[in-house]
């Protein structure tokens, strides 16, 4: 993990024009103050970035997790929650700024050759994971703009890293083992299209497990229906909210509420395990995909619990649901 890449030109260090980013930041403008503190906070003047462009940036994030409709309360609430000195850093770097790289090295590298080793279990893999990582932040080799443009400042920012290195080594083991298998299959004498042996999940914490479970089983109809929605179904706040005859911005605040409940549950029951708070966030770094707790089934049996909710074999948006709601 050595040197940083040359400097961009970019100026704009958002990922392009939306209507709904554009109307957040006009409602902005009449939060100046808002928006001033939280620049200070971000210490975003050290990497030249304007006030101006930050504003850009937090109007971004709004349009990703608020609805338009969202009130002055809801968008102040929101903007206080995130993680803004992380989120401008990560932009900075995005757009090749040397100091804010500079600064990333000497918090995250010896982080991320930890958080290798620790997912590779082995020391020269896992420093190696930590590199190809970096190597694709920074876009070496590749015209493709970097993932850091993805994270939001929800969450911290390790946290992020962290989980895509686990895919990523999760995504090399499988391609490899099917690279593998496929040679083994033309050695013995032809192809057999054996399906290859699924690669092990990383070992977790069956107080994380139950710790999910109980939070989830903990969840009243509605809850669960609001959930499953947008995260099974991949339903709107608008088809949502036309479900529940429920304002949109009212949906929005009751997903941002239930995950917030869910996250202080989880972190409460793995502590009542035995768990230090340290080791309770870290747990929930976790890719969901590889909890042996069937988090899908548990929130459709909420789905199927909820009296005015769309039956999970409807598509989204199809004649039957909006004959019922």
């Amino acid at each position: 993990m050595t040197g940083v890449p040359k400097p961009a030109t970019a100026q704009d260090f958002s990922q392009g024009q939306s209507p709904d980013r554009e109307l957040f930041l006009d409602r902005l403008k009449g939060m100046q103050p808002l928006v001033d503190e939280r620049f200070a906070a971000a210490a975003a003047a050290k990497y030249g970035i304007p006030v101006t462009d930050f504003g850009v940036l937090l109007a971004e994030v709004l349009a990703k997790y608020l609805a338009p409709t969202s009130s002055e309360s809801e968008i102040r609430e929101f903007v206080l929650s995130l993680r803004v000195e992380e989120l401008v850093l990560a932009r900075a770097c995005a757009v090749g700024n040397e100091a804010a790289w500079d600064a990333f090295l000497i918090r995250y590298r010896e982080r991320l050759y930890d958080a290798g080793i620790g997912i590779a279990k082995d020391y020269n893999a896992g420093r190696e994971l930590a590199d190809s990582l970096y190597a694709e932040l920074c876009g070496a080799g590749s015209h493709a703009a970097s993932p850091l443009l993805s994270y939001m400042g929800y969450g911290s920012l390790e946290g992020w890293l962290r989980t895509i290195m686990a895919r990523s080594f999760i995504d090399r083991y499988r391609s490899e083992h099917r690279l593998v298998s496929l040679e083994e299959e033309s050695e013995e004498g032809g192809m057999q299209l054996a399906a290859p042996n699924p690669a092990p999940a990383p070992a977790v914490d069956q107080r994380l497990e139950s710790a999910v479970d109980e939070a989830l089983a903990g969840l009243d109809a509605e809850e669960g229906f609001i959930l499953a929605s947008f995260f099974l179904h991949d339903r709107t706040l608008a088809e949502v909210a036309a479900v529940l005859k429920l304002h949109e911005s009212t949906v929005s605040r009751r997903v941002q509420k239930i995950t917030a409940n869910l996250r202080k549950q989880i972190v409460k029951s793995m502590m009542r395990r035995g768990m230090s708070r340290r080791q309770a966030d870290e747990a929930l770094e976790t890719d969901v995909r590889d909890l042996q707790t069937n988090v899908r089934g548990r929130l459709q049996e909420k789905l199927q619990e909820s009296a005015p909710g769309p039956s999970p074999t409807q598509s989204a948006g199809s004649p039957e649901q909006k004959n019922d709601c």
